[in-house]
Parts: structure tokens; sequence; C-alpha cells
């Protein structure tokens, strides 16, 4: 018996070790499986603001700390570029982040004030970078808290592009002793806000009353329009912040039918007006000043002003009578690049000492008649030294012809435009041509025959002396030949031309096609030119508008976009604004789609000019300042603290401006059609 137990013993002892081996053996081969364990979906959320000391919203506040905490560890980006606060000073308040927590800190508080800190998109978590969007605390240090706000976007003028990360104030009304244009520049603006990726501003915490409206590019700072190289916009007329009430509807679904339970009403607070559009510019005014001189070769000297010009600056040469003649002059077209080939007299010296007459302007734009001396050098290229026993290499007939003579370039191509002439240019300006060695001819049975019409010659540009086009009334498909007999003319350098032959064949009809545009919405009398753009928004061809139609002719197949310009003044150009003058720029309406135009196709569109508003209007594929892609739109502002009752459906953070088809922005496209 005793036997028999001590068996049982060992028995059971040898089964508990055997499962603990096998227990053992599965821990060591799980161990073993190295691997990266599942930390779940990625983080989309933005951080959620929990708490605020003193809390949003509250009154009488008089600590000049203020501290915001949030549900995860986050980031401050760029808060000096991004975060902004209402209003404005020249005590910047410190805004910092630590942990979970954003600390505000005022050196010094204004009484019976409200404070607005507009954070934007500055507040991220840490771990994912995703941003809070439209983040905003506000406070009051006394017993009323202001509330009214307005809203808008803010594009360019001319090309109607979102402008992101703008500032947006208001001022109060002028005295009647204070000039507009001077309060606006030594004044800074009261309530600030800056665009977001779309454009749009929201400008909180105001008080009832009238208000001038801005949009300033604030380079140095200042919150004043100090520097007409600033971009910016303004409004004719003063701007009152009101509210109204409304019903809004809250579906609520089944969660287990995904059909809809019930239908609530509630009453909710729109702040008008939220549709304001302030359209960019920049004046153009700049000082004027040279801003580089040099001799580009023995033949030429080089000028540039720093914009430009209404007339020519007076040169003169020291040494000599100062009616002297220096050379031929070649222009840009606003006489801020020119370009002196000098006489052949001049050309030998290899020191120049220059006087420039000419009006100059300080940093306040006062001018000053000057006259700066400047000395121009010719650059010598240093002589290579010449190897032992080096045979000096022989010089070809065609090489010795060469260094003697000058000869035309051609810039058209061998596959011409039917609607456009010849064009060629010459290295230097020429002192004589003589016309009638220029021939041309057109292919006709095999062999090429004089035009029995004149052709014309001319020089297209007044600037440039160099080039020179030939023009004619020129048959589809047709093959033709320029020949410019040799000699036919003489630079100023004394060096004759050599011969030119080009051959070249116009386009087929079938090569072109055409587009018609009706415009709607748009008075016939109103003076307006339509720009035909490609895929970059570059201006591919212009004509005006006649009858409420833009036609363009003998187009390249391919795909475009349009705008129309209101010519206010009938210029045929584009005018930008003068704030000073109290001047308005020119605006632009874009065509709200691309428009494709195949071989041999005559495409008419109509264009109803307010179809969609003005903040819609360009197209997504010629938008340049595009928003950032947001997943998770729809949860960015949830629990983000804010004190206001609700957005108007204009700040929708899921509506896209640039889709037409978003609830949105159909609501909106319902509201404002034809109000601009």
């Amino acid at each position: 018996m005793k036997i028999t137990r001590r068996l049982a013993q060992r028995s059971r002892l040898l089964s508990a070790n055997i499962i603990i081996a096998a227990a053992g053996a599965l821990l060591l081969a799980a161990c073993a499986n190295i691997g990266t364990p599942s930390g779940g979906p990625r983080d989309e959320d933005p951080p959620i603001f929990v708490s605020g000391n003193p809390a949003p919203g509250s009154l009488n506040v008089s600590k000049e700390k203020i501290v915001l905490t949030f549900n995860e560890l986050i980031n401050l980006k760029d808060a000096f570029q991004k975060v902004v606060v209402s209003p404005t000073s020249k005590s910047v308040p410190r805004v910092t982040s630590q942990g979970k927590r954003v600390t505000i800190e005022f050196d010094s508080l204004a009484p019976n004030t409200t404070y607005t800190v507009d954070f934007a998109d500055a507040i991220e978590d840490n771990n994912e970078g995703n941003p809070l969007q439209g983040f905003t605390y506000t406070f009051s240090t006394g017993p009323q808290l202001d509330s009214l706000r307005i809203s808008g976007r803010v594009l360019g003028a001319r090309d109607m592009e979102p402008q992101q990360g703008i500032l947006v104030g208001v001022q109060l009304p002028w005295t009647d002793t204070e000039l507009p244009d001077t309060a606006f520049k030594k004044t800074r603006m009261l309530r600030v806000a800056k665009t977001d990726d779309r454009g749009r501003f929201t400008i909180r915490g105001l008080a009832p009353g009238d208000y001038r409206v801005f949009a300033l590019e604030d380079k140095d700072g200042d919150y004043a329009y100090s520097s007409p190289e600033e971009n910016m916009a303004f409004l004719d007329v003063y701007v009152s912040p009101t509210t109204r009430s409304a019903l809004a509807l809250d579906t609520v679904y089944n969660k287990l039918t995904g059909k809809i339970d019930t239908v609530k009403e509630r009453e909710r607070t729109i702040y008008l007006p939220n549709d304001l559009v302030l359209r960019t510019f920049n004046s153009g005014l700049r000082q004027q000043y040279i801003t580089k001189y040099e001799r580009q070769d023995s033949t030429r000297f080089f000028l540039k002003f720093n914009t430009k010009r209404d007339s020519l600056p007076r040169v003169r040469l020291l040494g000599y009578h100062p009616d002297t003649f220096i050379g031929t002059l070649e222009r840009s077209e606003h006489m801020d690049s020119l370009v002196w080939w000098l006489t052949p007299e001049l050309m030998r010296r290899d020191s120049l000492r220059l006087v420039v007459d000419y009006v100059r302007t300080d940093q306040n734009f006062m001018p000053e008649a000057i006259s700066d001396t400047l000395d121009f050098f010719t650059k010598r290229l240093p002589v290579p030294k010449k190897k032992k026993n080096e045979k000096k290499p022989k010089i070809s007939v065609a090489d010795s012809i060469a260094a003697i003579t000058t000869s035309f370039k051609m810039l058209s191509t061998a596959q011409q435009d039917v609607h456009l002439p010849l064009r060629f240019e010459v290295p230097a300006p020429l002192e004589r041509f003589d016309s009638t060695a220029i021939h041309l001819s057109m292919m006709v049975d095999s062999l090429y025959v004089p035009v029995a019409k004149n052709f014309i010659f001319s020089r297209p540009e007044v600037g440039n002396p160099r080039l020179f086009a030939v023009d004619y009334e020129w048959d589809y498909g047709g093959k033709y030949k320029l020949e410019i007999d040799s000699l036919a003319a003489t630079d100023i350098y004394g060096k004759p031309t050599r011969p030119l032959q080009h051959e070249f064949t116009v386009k087929e009809s079938g090569e072109y096609c055409s587009l018609l545009f009706h415009l709607n919405g748009l008075p016939a009398e109103v003076p307006a030119f339509v720009e035909l753009l490609n895929g970059s928004d570059a201006v591919e061809r212009t004509e005006r508008m006649i009858d409420s139609e833009a036609f363009f002719p003998f187009l390249t197949p391919g795909k475009y976009f349009a705008r129309v310009i209101i010519d206010s003044n009938g210029n045929g150009v584009y005018d930008t604004g003068n704030y000073d003058e109290r001047l308005q720029p020119e605006l632009a309406y874009y065509y709200p789609k691309p428009i494709n135009v195949k071989k041999n196709w005559d495409k008419e569109e109509q264009w109803n000019l307010w179809e969609l508003p003005v903040d819609m209007m360009k197209p997504i594929q010629v938008t340049k300042n595009k928003p950032a892609t947001d997943k998770r739109a729809r949860n960015r502002n949830k629990g983000n603290g804010n004190t206001d009752e609700e957005e108007d459906d204009y700040f929708d953070p899921t509506a896209n401006p640039f889709d037409p088809n978003d609830k949105a922005t159909k609501r909106r496209r319902n509201r404002t059609a034809g109000s601009y």
C-alpha cells in the first residue's frame, strides 16, 4: 500500500511538472514572436478645451495671467504669427504653452473692455499635430461683455485668390478734423482677426456702433497702413454689427434603424453682416531710385530703376558737351529698365563717367530732383596664357566673315499662326535697313512666286529698336518663304547683315478653334474686357466686351479659364487701387468652370455673372491658395469652449466654399446671389 501511494504521488508530481514545462514553453514562444503591438486607430481629433481660469466669458476680470487647460498635451505653433489679441496695443501679451496648458500674460488690462484672443489654428496636439481650428477666448474687464461680430472673406482684387493669414480689422468713424488717409496710416486698428486658409475671418467682441473695415498685409506689425508696399483692402461704407434670431431644425436619427426619429426646433442667433467681401490690392507705389547700373559689355550700359517711370531720365557724359549723342536707347514698357547702345567712339573707351538727372523720392515719397554720377567699366576677360609649343588655331573663312558681319534671328517658327506677323531681330540696333531687300513669296504649283499684294514691314515695339515684323494676309495651309538680301542692313557699329531665308507653313483652319462668351448680368454700357487664362491662371489672350459679348478667334485647342475685368476708366488695361485717393481697384469676376475647346470647333458659353457668390466664383483648378485638407472637419470645433452661441452657415466647418453642391454653400448661394 505504501509503495502504491508513493507511485501515485510521483505520477501526480510528474504530471504537474509536465504542465508547468508546457506553460513555460508557450510563454517563451510568445516572447520569441517580436512584433509591433496595435495602438488603435490614428488620432485625428484636435485637443478639446477643458477649462479656463478665469472661465470664458467672465466679467470684471482683473488678473493679468490667464490659464487655459486642454484634455491632452498640446503645442502652440507660430503663436507670434497666428495669435491675435483685441483690442490691439503696443504691448503684445505673452502667449506660451506647457503640458496641457496655454498661458496668456498681459502687461496691463484696460478698464471696461472686452478682450478677445483669437488662436486661429495655433493650438495642436503634441502627438499628431492635429490643429484646433478657430479657437477663441473672450473675457471682459467690466460688467458687460461685447458680443457682436462681423464675418466675411478676403480675396485678391484681380486673381480672386483667398488671402490666407491676412489681418482684418476695424476702426471707429473718424472725426471731422481727421483725414481718412492719415487715420488709417497713423492709428492702430481697434479690433482685429486673421483670415484662415480659406480667406475667411470673424472679428469678435464688437460693441454696437459704426465701423470702418480694412484688410492689411501687416508686414511691420503696427496694425496700421504704414507702407504702400503692403497689400490692403477697404470698404467704402460703414459697417454696423447686428444680430437676428432664427429657427434651426435639429434632426435626431434612430441609432438602430438609421431613420429619422424626431425633428426639433430651436432658436439660434445669427450675427450680421456675415458675408462681407474685401478685395486686396497693392497700390504699386514705390520709392524711385536707381537700383542697378552696369556696363554689360563694351557696346552698352544698363540702368535699372526701382519702379516704373513716367518719363526718361537725362543722361550726360562728363567731359563732353551736354548734348553729345551717347547711343541708341532700348527701354522696357514702363521705362524702368533702360539700355543705351553706345556709339562706336564711346564703345572703345574702357571707362565712362555719366551723370543721370532724374526725380528720386524719399521714404515719405517726397520728390527730389537729383544728379547721380555713375562710373561704368568694361569687364575684360583675362587673356589665357599660351602654352609652350602651342600652335595658333587656324581661322576659317566662315569665322572671318562672322566677325565682321551681323545676322538676323528668326523668332517665329516654321509653323506660322494665320493671325500673327513674322518676327525677327538683330543683335544690335541698325543704322540703316533697306526694306526693298525684303522679299516674300508663296508656293504655287511647287514653285515660290512673289506675293501679289504688298506685305507690311514694321517695328512692332516702340521701345525695342532691334525687333522687326513682316505681316501679310496669310492663307490657311499656305507655304511661304521670307528672304532678306545680303547687305540689306548695317548696324550702328558698321557691320553689314548676312542674307536670311526662312520657309514656313501657315496652320490649317482646322487646327484652330474659337470661343464666344455671352455675358449676362452686366449692363452693356459698362466697359469691360475678358482675360482668357491657361491652367496656371496666366493671361493668354484679352478681348474687349462688345454688346455683352467677347470673341476669341484662332485659339489653340485646349483647356481654358476666364475672368472679366470691370474696366472702370475704359483704358483697356487693369488698374489697381489707391487708398490715398480713395480709389478702389478694378474688380474681376471668374467664369466658374474650365472650358474645353476642341480642334475645328466654335464654342459658345453663356456666362451668368451672378450665378454664384463672389467668393465661390474662382475654379478650384486655378486656385493657388487652396485650403488645408481636413479629414475630420466636423469634429474640429467640438468642445472648443467658445462663448459664441452658434456660427452662421457661412462658417460651417464642413462647408467647402469651392464646391457648389455643398449644403452650406447652397444655403449661402441662395441668400447672397446677386448681392455684390
